[in-house]
């Protein structure tokens, strides 16, 4: 414990009396300090126990001493020591009034107690407490250590680092999700604290904050303290513990030691990811070329359950590539909702994109779904505000349900519908919605309509010079598969008339109507120009 007055004063050795101030001896003393200046403010540092034997001071005067003593208070000096016998046969008693007056505790030293003695208990206590400290700190690093290599890991932890300071701790992920919290009702206090938590993150690590009692997770007069976890620039986590008054030293050495442990903990799994990013990345090029079996192999423990269920792929792009960007929050969301719910999940960046594979309704699927739509949602919000201007961010392709064998397929899936959702503005398209509806909304791409209007410019330019309506008959024949009479009767003109239009088609464009694929080429330049409506 740290040394106080009260200490010093029931030390039976120095033989000290209390004059004024009794209330205040509880008050820790940092130092015990000698000095006769008149003034010695300059010299403190707030928390000694100044000794005095009013060799330059005229301790009998009241106004004197009430400006001495006021002096003293607001430099933080917690007690004044007055020697009797050397200048004073007793302490005047305008210096008690004065002690009285501001609180400060005034002790009588007797003239057998040198000044000597007191220093000597003072310095001896505070060493004494910092030995204690240090070795508390120690006790505590192995504690600490002890938790860390248990199999609970970070939780058991924060558990033993909770218990040490008398308070909570809570640790947060890279994404500023909360992943543990000692004791457990501390969870919704951390939880609180998600904006602060932000803030750190986007500084660079290692960073700390501390945060007062008014902050939005420092309930019940808590003061808060935010370490960053990570030894390079990127925060791969933080700490937070809640305390009821600043940390001592010994508290001090337990929190190092945590952040320490932590990051330490932080970095090595970060390696086994990145051990184990690798292994994914050849899981998948197996799979994507057909050989599920050596994929199986290869996949073993890690990534073999992912194979026995069925699994959807997710193809993922994004302008902002960097880790804090929107790409790398979503393979960050997959990974850390699957860790949560205890699946496998396979995450692999290709350049530009992610590839992600996960079991079909599971956790990871839907937090991908979820933070997609809530992307959608905000940007068309932004777009809104701007009248459009809204980047278009990350958009994201999510395949059918399949297994092994069917992985490559699946990729596809994903790929069509990444492509439609990049053309649409949208943040995710599904297979299921591309494959259940029509193929004209696709024809809305700018490139698609350009070919359109290279390919009918001809029929369209001999239209306006009122020598027939080419495209027009050509659209009601192209409807009705080429069944001439309909057709006609559609436009309401002889059959001849439309067999003579058709030729007249052929010989424009140069190209045969008899041809599948010229025929498709035209009904879906057709479509593209002209709109569903027609």
């Amino acid at each position: 414990m740290p040394l106080t007055l009260a200490s010093l004063v029931n030390h039976s050795a120095l033989r000290l009396t209390v004059l004024a101030g009794a209330e205040r001896l509880d008050t820790p003393v940092r130092w015990a300090h000698v000095s006769e200046l008149a003034d010695p403010v300059p010299w403190m540092d707030g928390g000694e126990l100044l000794l005095i034997t009013a060799m330059k001071i005229d301790a009998a005067d009241r106004e004197e001493m009430r400006r001495y003593v006021r002096r003293l208070v607001r430099a933080g000096v917690v007690g004044l020591g007055f020697a009797v016998g050397v200048n004073y046969d007793e302490v005047p008693g305008a210096l008690v009034e004065a002690a009285a007056e501001e609180g400060l505790p005034l002790l009588e030293v007797p003239r057998r107690t040198p000044f000597l003695a007191i220093t000597k208990a003072v310095s001896a206590a505070v060493a004494a407490d910092q030995y204690h400290a240090v070795t508390a700190g120690f006790e505590a690093q192995r504690e600490l250590t002890r938790a860390a290599l248990a199999p609970e890991g970070p939780a058991a932890l924060l558990a033993r680092l909770a218990a040490h300071l008398g308070g909570w701790a809570a640790l947060y992920d890279a994404s500023g999700a909360v992943v543990a919290a000692a004791p457990p009702w501390a969870a919704r206090r951390a939880a609180r604290l998600g904006p602060d938590v932000k803030r750190l993150r986007e500084r660079p690590a290692p960073a700390s904050a501390v945060l007062g009692p008014d902050a939005a997770g420092a309930e019940g007069g808590d003061r808060v303290e935010l370490q960053s976890l990570g030894s390079g620039r990127r925060t791969r986590g933080v700490l937070a513990v809640g305390t009821d008054a600043p940390l001592g030293t010994a508290g001090r050495y337990a929190v190092n030691s945590a952040v320490a442990l932590l990051t330490l903990t932080t970095e090595r799994s970060r390696a086994l990811q990145d051990a184990e990013a690798r292994l994914g990345a050849a899981v998948l090029r197996m799979l994507l070329a057909d050989e599920p079996g050596h994929a199986r192999a290869v996949a073993g423990e890690l990534y073999g359950a992912l194979l026995d269920e069925p699994f959807r792929m997710l193809v993922a792009e994004a302008a902002d590539t960097g880790p804090e960007g929107e790409l790398g929050t979503l393979a960050d969301t997959a990974e850390t909702a699957a860790s949560r719910a205890a699946e496998p999940v396979l995450v692999v960046p290709e350049g530009e994109r992610v590839v992600v594979l996960a079991r079909d309704g599971g956790a990871a699927v839907a937090a991908c779904v979820a933070y997609a739509r809530t992307v959608e949602a905000r940007r068309g919000a932004a777009a809104a505000e701007q009248d459009g201007g809204a980047e278009p961010g990350v958009a994201v392709g999510l395949s059918a349900p399949a297994g092994p064998a069917g992985a490559g397929t699946a990729f596809h899936q994903a790929e069509a519908a990444l492509s439609v959702a990049r053309r649409r503005g949208r943040a995710l398209v599904e297979h299921e919605e591309v494959a259940t509806g029509s193929v004209v909304p696709l024809l809305a791409d700018d490139a698609v309509r350009a070919f359109a209007d290279g390919l009918l410019r001809a029929l369209h330019e001999h239209d306006a010079t009122g020598r027939g309506d080419l495209v027009a008959s050509l659209r009601a024949w192209l409807a009705r598969h080429g069944q001439w009479d309909a057709a006609a009767a559609d436009l309401g003109v002889h059959r001849h008339t439309l067999r003579y239009r058709m030729r007249r088609v052929e010989e424009i464009l140069g190209r045969s109507l008899d041809d599948p694929d010229v025929r498709m080429e035209l009904w879906l330049a057709l479509k593209a120009t002209t709109g569903p409506s027609h």
